[in-house]
């Protein structure tokens, strides 16, 4: 699902304090053992934290099992989610910091700049030893995988935190399309294959009255601007040129270069123009926000809704049981364009950075007790009851028939819906629990066949991204697996959001007739040349070849 629809996306800061009969400014010991060897309790971690209303994080089960399993304790104080990155920040510039933060998945966490900052500052402590030591799960993991590795290795070969590895197969080709099949068996219509094809139905669709009202009410094609994997752009300019609708990179031959000033490119923006000049684009497509788009998947009344660009169809239809709407929106393979059939590939959930460190407050005892916990999350149980809520409650072992999502692949948890109007379990992490979720772990959840039941949602995403998988090109730039000098990170930052502006505003201004693609078209080039692009480039290329997983 969408990265913004995760639970508990909060910022939680974690740190081993010294026991109660500590004041704030004593040194933390070195053991929870007393003078006399006795053993004096469980190691004291105080956590700063954020939760949602289906979270108590004091009461959590999952808490008090990870608790007793590693003779820990934890306090909690439950922040609001605003300004809690800011006070992060506050803390480790006033040197006022705890002795290590989590931080739940995609949101707030730390950068790869702030990894590097703080690592070299020596406030975060390096993992390297800690992970050969106490976390053989990590360690497998790291031989195992070298995007993984790249992922968590910092260029000065030091582990400074880990992040949240969650391989989502349906997320990892964003850019996909919808379109209404039961318009399409109405008016006797195939599949579109190519790029010509699609602009044929979409004709059909405006011209040929498919809903049948006697009305040409028909919105052939739409989208949105709120969201990654919503814009119709990509979905169409793949058939020209690769287009990964963040930073249009493209690789040849191991050398960075974009998109955005190519032949092809201005030859892609000129058949989606003219789309847009016959009225198959819904103007809205550029400017409207999700819940516009799905306003007109959901039209009361009539379906109006052809096809709908979109990383899956709950972005602009309902999807519960029952629901009238659903079932019409089936995926549209990559188009077939003058230049290909590309589909638009990233690391499919993975988020630069960090939301685990341990900082230089922390004491010997603190630094193995946090580190076997996070390890423990590295294995299927452990992730599971960290991220999906504890076995016997949230999920269980597979019964005899019930197949994995993954073709071919073992099943190994069965998820246990929740009853309507049940009270919130409160017995897992969500967010905060997503540590290790390659695609073997997701894919060997049990999942049922039908892919029009919303209880099988999921299968119906992993379908349809089969399709797309394979479309990619041979290489593509690996954002989630480079660390840019931190000397250059604010200068790629500054660069990147000026020319992904540039690109996304001439984008719109060239589709809509407002820049002529002939007359504009040098300027449009010369301008990218002037946002300094060869230097962005030449930054990311310095990036790539000094990546971890290529040494």
């Amino acid at each position: 699902m969408k990265k913004k629809w995760v639970s508990a996306l909060a910022l939680v800061l974690l740190s081993s304090t010294v026991l109660a009969a500590c004041t704030k400014n004593s040194v933390a010991p070195e053991s929870s053992e007393d003078a006399a060897g006795g053993q004096q309790g469980p190691v004291q971690i105080s956590v700063f934290a954020q939760q949602d209303n289906s979270i108590d994080l004091k009461t959590n089960k999952f808490t008090t099992f990870i608790e007793d399993k590693f003779n820990a304790k934890f306090k909690f104080e439950i922040i609001p989610y605003d300004g809690a990155k800011e006070k992060r920040q506050i803390s480790l510039a006033s040197g006022d910091y705890p002795d290590s933060y989590i931080l739940t998945a995609y949101i707030d966490q730390f950068s790869q700049a702030d990894l590097l900052k703080y690592g070299k500052q020596g406030i975060l402590v390096p993992l390297n030893d800690l992970i050969n030591q106490y976390a053989p799960n990590i360690k497998a993991a790291m031989e195992k995988d070298p995007t993984f590795k790249s992922f968590i290795t910092a260029p000065d070969g030091n582990i400074y935190g880990l992040g949240s590895y969650s391989q989502c197969f349906h997320c990892s080709y964003p850019n996909k399309m919808w379109i209404n099949t039961s318009w399409l068996k109405k008016l006797n219509l195939e599949m579109p294959k190519t790029t010509e094809d699609f602009k044929k139905v979409l004709q059909a669709f405006k011209k040929n009255d498919p809903n049948g009202n006697g009305k040409a009410d028909e919105v052939p094609l739409s989208g949105s601007t709120e969201e990654f994997g919503v814009h119709v752009i990509p979905f169409l300019m793949n058939g020209f040129i690769y287009n990964d609708d963040r930073n249009y990179l493209t690789m040849s031959g191991g050398k960075v270069d974009t998109a955005a000033n190519k032949p092809e490119w201005k030859e892609g923006l000129a058949y989606i123009k003219s789309l847009y000049d016959e009225g198959l684009i819904d103007p809205g497509a550029f400017t409207q926000n999700a819940e516009a788009f799905k306003k007109i998947g959901e039209n009361a009344g009539t379906q109006i809704l052809g096809a709908g660009a979109g990383m899956h169809p709950a972005i602009f239809v309902n999807i519960d049981k029952g629901n009238r709407n659903s079932a019409d929106y089936n995926p549209v393979p990559p188009l077939t364009g003058p230049h290909g059939a590309l589909a638009t590939h990233d690391g499919g959930g993975l988020s630069p950075g960090a939301k685990f460190v341990i900082t230089n407050k922390a004491s010997k005892e603190a630094q193995v007790t946090l580190i076997k916990m996070v390890d423990y999350m590295f294995t299927t149980e452990g992730q599971t009851n960290a991220a999906s809520g504890m076995e016997g409650i949230d999920w269980r072992k597979p019964k005899e028939g019930e197949v994995a999502l993954g073709k071919g692949v073992k099943p190994q948890v069965a998820s246990i819906p929740s009853v309507e109007g049940e009270a919130p379990r409160n017995a897992g992490w969500s967010g905060m629990g997503h540590f290790y979720q390659p695609k073997e772990y997701r894919d060997s959840f049990v999942q049922g066949t039908d892919v029009y039941d919303s209880a099988n949602y999921e299968r119906r995403l992993y379908d349809a991204t089969l399709l797309y998988q394979g479309h990619e090109p041979k290489e593509i730039y690996p954002l989630w697996a480079v660390w840019i000098n931190p000397d250059e990170t604010d200068e790629a930052s500054i660069l990147q959001t000026n020319l992904k502006n540039y690109i996304d505003q001439n984008s719109l201004q060239f589709i809509t007739g407002n820049k002529d693609l002939n007359k504009d078209w040098d300027a449009y080039v010369k301008g990218l040349e002037n946002l300094k692009i060869k230097r962005y480039l030449e930054i990311l290329q310095k990036a790539y070849d000094t990546a971890a997983y290529k040494k």
